[in-house]
């Protein structure tokens, strides 16, 4: 159990994996919102024709837990950064999928590279590792400020809205006071890995 008296997600991925129902629908409502936020955004309105991004997140979520007895274990956090590698990699399929037609309309300006992300150039994909198991850690609202302003780029306008706080400057101070702890909690990951 975590401390908040939710069961953990590697207890409720054991029991899915041993049949049970419950618990298979547990995780899915536990990470589809959760994948639902992260994609917001990431499916450039070009590459959308019949496939939105719910839909993909959905479909991905149901393709991944079909095959979660293949899924290796390697932490609490494992499980969130594997949903997530899976639906980025949907993603980038259903770019490439309409990118193989002709474009209807002009290319919009704001699509996505599928280059490595800053984040992912910037540390690196040890400290990648590192971070999303830290993110996991954190409370949701903390998860979601960070999400919002380093992988989504949201303004603290936006991200006030967003987060429901009451002025870009409360986002923008919930924004560092989750960094600070997402740090502490890397930190202690590397530690933990020494």
């Amino acid at each position: 159990m975590a401390a908040d008296g939710q069961e953990t997600s590697l207890g409720l991925l054991e029991r899915a994996r041993a049949g049970d129902p419950d618990a298979l629908e547990t995780l899915i409502a536990r990470y589809l919102p959760r994948l639902q936020r992260w994609a917001h955004g990431r499916l450039p309105a070009w590459a959308r024709d019949l496939a939105e991004t719910q839909d993909l997140v959905q479909e991905t979520l149901f393709q991944a837990f079909k095959r979660i007895d293949r899924f290796e274990v390697r932490g609490e956090g494992a499980l969130q950064a594997y949903l997530r590698q899976a639906l980025l990699n949907r993603i980038r399929s259903e770019i490439r999928r309409v990118g193989r037609r002709p474009p209807a309309t002009e290319l919009d300006s704001q699509a996505e590279d599928l280059a490595p992300s800053p984040l992912e150039r910037a540390i690196g994909g040890e400290a990648v590792d590192r971070y999303e198991e830290a993110l996991a850690r954190l409370r949701q609202e903390e998860r979601e400020a960070i999400v919002g302003r380093i992988e989504l780029g949201l303004t603290h306008e936006e991200l006030a809205e967003a987060l429901d706080k009451p002025t870009a400057n409360a986002a923008r101070m919930a924004v560092e006071r989750a960094l600070i702890r997402l740090a502490k909690e890397m930190r202690q990951i590397s530690r933990q890995g020494e």
